[in-house]
């Protein structure tokens, strides 16, 4: 979750792992810091935003064309300047910059107290590079085969820098269950989390894979496993420009991405389907299609926004092909002993591609044999390069914490998926498969419509800015874009909000209903109707004030709810991606009005790549 950057070349390092971090900053931003190359290893670290150490650091010698740097996530330690990394180790031998978890740090920390060592800070890192410096000099070795040493005892996760005061001339790196990626250029490298730092001087990327170290100068690269085995590393062609991952004028990420809605589900389905004649083709499940045709259970593990798109895909698949589908939280699936069967097929969602718990859920469903597919945003990341196939989303870059665009793009290529297998299986009509499909191909005008109705949705969160609760509402398909309403509200303007489905709300939470309950509604025309016509008229009995998201030209809502809000005419099993717009609008308003900071909300990171 934490945002690494390195670089080592002929340039001066410092404003390029500045202007990386800023890049990265989504990762993590309770403290940043950087370590540079001069006549020794000099640092400079300072809690808060990356902005914060660059004016720290500007008065400072900051010259030096090799230097690491890193903006944090607190997992370990509260956020200080103490805390903050890099961290060097006692005897200054190794700084080193560190994204994960050390699970045996307390074992480590005793060998270390043994041996005379003490800590500066409550961070686990600091205890890792004491670690490799006490096997440095014990066993006088490289700085590489202490690296190497150390990491063979160490448990948990990392993705890792580090510098070596005897060895100035190069960076060492690592990884293992946190992601790194090393970029290729002209006598130079770029090391970073993902490559949103990286782009902007070269599209030549290195994935390292779990367990590999690399050894760089500034025109040298050596590939080796924590076995010492020698590795031929491979270079990949970036597809991603400069332009995706800046604000384009938006006032906020969050904003531009909710933006390009029209254009990430347009990419989406791009190449996968056709309007005429109406088809679906998914390519990258091409070889697994004979496991799905025949599969007798989907499970889908994700985690947040994703965990809900795999509720609309379980309503989809299970109405469209007929299979049995289970959506298991990533994060409680490999701890409950789950029964999977080798006729199962898995479907890990994850944006990033590096959701800790997500990668584990699948690694545990390799094992028993499953069949396990990826549905992921990030070409080149862990999830795709484990699972037996899969679909990348092509949302383009996500920067805003809060996923937007992230959650439409894996709703169409589930709705893709269930489309799909319920024509190959013969469980959907000819008509419907093909009248799906043509309005899967309105849906980027639709929510254009949608988002020239921008400021109805600011004034109507000038209304209740200030609310404390609020309950959101939804039936069928709808309940899960409820529940991703309610945590966008959660996530950026820290409103408590709670997601219902419709039918719910008589046993228990309609207690909480008054005159201050804001109650959002997603009440478009479907076989559910009138049933959550009548959950308004509860509400509306006791005085909550009910905002609806609405088919368009609907009369009867419009009379009882206090706000409308209009989304086109379409069938329910398309209605996630059009309603679920609206709420964004409506969070990122209210966000905007509470002064909260929109794209960097408190507490947490985009990428979570710890347990």
């Amino acid at each position: 979750m934490c945002g690494i950057v390195g670089y080592i070349g002929t340039k001066e390092a410092f404003p390029i792992i500045i202007n990386g971090l800023k890049r990265l900053e989504y990762r993590g931003y309770d403290s940043a810091g950087v370590a540079l190359v001069q006549k020794e290893i000099v640092e400079y670290k300072k809690q808060g935003k990356v902005s914060d150490l660059e004016d720290f650091s500007c008065k400072k010698c900051t010259a030096g064309t090799i230097g690491i740097g890193h903006t944090r996530w607190a997992t370990h330690g509260e956020p200080n300047d103490v805390n903050a990394h890099p961290h060097t180790s006692m005897n200054k031998k190794f700084t080193i910059i560190h994204n994960g978890i050390i699970e045996n740090y307390c074992q480590l920390s005793v060998i270390l107290t043994a041996e005379g060592y003490s800590f500066k800070s409550e961070t686990d890192t600091e205890i890792l590079a004491n670690f490799i410096e006490y096997i440095y000099l014990k066993e006088q070795v490289s700085a590489e085969q202490a690296v190497r040493m150390a990491l063979s005892q160490v448990e948990g996760a990392y993705g890792l820098l580090v510098l070596c005061a005897d060895e100035l001339d190069k960076i060492i790196a690592a990884r293992n269950g946190s992601p790194l990626v090393i970029g290729v250029g002209n006598n130079e490298y770029f090391l970073a989390s993902d490559a949103t730092p990286i782009i902007e001087y070269t599209n030549r990327i290195i994935y390292l894979n779990d367990k590999e170290i690399a050894v760089l100068t500034n025109n040298e690269l050596s590939l080796k496993n924590i076995s010492n085995d020698s590795l031929t590393p491979i270079i990949q062609d970036l597809e991603l420009d400069i332009e995706s991952i800046e604000k384009a004028g938006f006032e906020h990420f969050m904003l531009k991405e909710i933006f390009e809605q029209p254009k990430s589900i347009n990419d989406t389905f791009r190449g996968r389907a056709s309007k005429n004649p109406p088809e679906v083709y998914l390519g990258g499940l091409y070889n697994v299609m004979d496991k799905l045709d025949n599969a007798e259970r989907i499970l889908i593990v994700a985690c947040g926004t994703s965990w809900h798109a795999g509720l609309v895909g379980e309503y989809a698949i299970e109405e469209f092909a007929r299979i049995p589908v289970e959506v298991e939280y990533a994060s409680e699936f490999r701890y409950r002993n789950p029964i999977i069967h080798a006729s199962d097929v898995v479907i890990a969602i994850s944006q990033s591609g590096e959701t800790a718990d997500t990668l584990a859920a699948v690694r545990l469903a390799k094992e028993s044999g499953a069949t396990v597919l990826g549905i992921c945003n990030v070409v080149g990341s862990s999830i795709t390069r484990e699972t037996d196939a899969g679909v990348y989303t092509h949302a383009g870059p996500e920067i805003g914490v809060a996923s937007t665009k992230a959650f439409t793009a894996q709703v169409t290529v589930l709705t893709m998926m269930a489309l799909l297998l319920g024509k190959r299986r013969k469980t959907l009509s000819s008509k419907m498969y093909k009248q799906l499909i043509t309005e899967l191909y309105e849906v980027p005008a639709y929510i254009e419509e949608i988002l020239e109705d921008n400021d109805k949705y600011f004034e109507v969160a000038k209304l209740y800015q200030n609310t404390r609760n609020c309950i959101y509402l939804g039936r069928g398909i709808l309940f899960p874009v409820a529940l991703e309403g309610a945590l966008k509200l959660k996530e950026i303007s820290y409103i408590h909000a709670e997601g219902y489905p419709a039918a719910e709300m008589k046993h228990g939470p309609i207690a909480l209903i008054d005159e201050n309950m804001p109650v959002i509604i997603i009440a478009t025309k479907d076989k559910s109707y009138e049933k959550i016509v009548s959950n308004i008229q509860e509400v509306k009995a006791r005085k909550g004030k009910i905002i609806a998201i609405v088919t368009k030209g609907d009369t009867v809502i419009a009379q009882l709810a206090d706000h409308v809000f209009e989304v086109p005419e379409t069938n329910s099993f398309i209605a996630p991606l059009t309603t679920v717009v609206p709420l964004q609008l409506l969070s990122y308003h209210s966000a905007v009005l509470r002064g909260c900071n929109v794209d960097q909300p408190r507490n947490l990171a985009k990428s979570v790549t710890v347990e």
